[in-house]
């Protein structure tokens, strides 16, 4: 069987044809929408993705600054940036990029981005929000997800959903998403035994648990929907997923393809959230299910 390719391209290029002109009708009313992004690292990869959300913010008319404090930032450092991100008017969305420096304690830093410009859904009061159905800016990977899922139009209500991986960046909140979109969701982990218990009769399976080849052709049906969150660099420095593509390519009904997926879409979510987070400032009506 032929297997649909859920590229993330085409989805990616109209979220953010909509931030852009949703920042140019913001710029009309004076509202200068603006991303803040905090970095400590001199990991390479982080830097070239930092700076692809910086070349993405430009062309959507979103200001964006980069905040290097050096890869031996401390943790009362980097709290008292985000301190003053989260004061600053002008600052509407706020992403302290990770790694972080050894010692630093993430958990501690991410509660001092306000929810309303938490933009990439990393304070526990975001996800908490999310939870309870509360106004709260989803993590931008978990939402690329289901924003995949309704691009392709692919039915979510009253179908199984079955997530592999339990971190708060994807798997929890992800997990809420597609419950308040009236799915049943199984949420596997490293101790839930053999995938193919509950794969196997899945109508949707989103990965997201950083092992390559984790989900192989084995642990899915013909009628099943396959998203790939896993972004693993290889020896020679190519990309891959969570899914063997090539086993599962030829058994699923359709495989989100890494890189070309859930990626794409995430880094145009972020500039949304941060044209929504102005709107939200301004006290003008914002889009729903942010």
């Amino acid at each position: 069987m032929s297997t649909q390719s859920l590229s993330g391209k085409e989805l990616a290029g109209e979220i953010r044809r909509r931030a852009r002109e949703q920042a140019r009708d913001l710029e009309q009313g004076g509202i200068h929408p603006a991303l803040a992004v905090v970095i400590a690292t001199d990991d390479g990869s982080t830097h070239w993705y930092v700076r692809s959300i910086e070349r993405a913010a430009e062309a959507a008319g979103i200001g964006c600054r980069i905040i290097d404090l050096g890869h031996d930032a401390t943790e009362q450092v980097l709290a008292s940036v985000l301190r003053d991100l989260g004061a600053e008017p002008s600052v509407h969305g706020i992403i302290l990029q990770t790694p972080l420096p050894a010692g630093v304690r993430t958990d501690a830093l991410v509660g001092l981005i306000p929810p309303e410009k938490d933009i990439d859904g990393a304070n526990p009061l975001s996800l908490g929000r999310l939870a309870v159905g509360q106004p709260a800016f989803a993590p931008a990977t978990a939402r690329s997800v289901v924003e995949i899922l309704e691009h392709y139009r692919i039915p979510v209500a009253g179908r199984s959903a079955v997530v592999v991986g339990r971190s708060a960046v994807v798997g929890k909140p992800l997990a809420l998403l597609l419950m308040e979109r009236d799915a049943a969701v199984t949420v596997c982990h490293s101790r839930s035994g053999p995938l193919e218990r509950y794969t196997a009769e899945a109508d949707i399976v989103v990965v997201a648990a950083g092992r390559t080849g984790l989900l192989n052709g084995s642990h899915v049906s013909p009628a099943s929907v396959v998203i790939d969150v896993g972004t693993n660099v290889l020896a020679d420095g190519s990309l891959v997923g969570d899914v063997d593509a090539d086993s599962v390519r030829g058994v699923a009904a359709a495989l989100s393809p890494v890189p070309g997926g859930v990626g794409s879409v995430t880094t145009a979510l972020l500039l949304l959230h941060t044209v929504e987070a102005a709107r939200r400032s301004s006290l003008v009506p914002v889009l729903e299910n942010a």
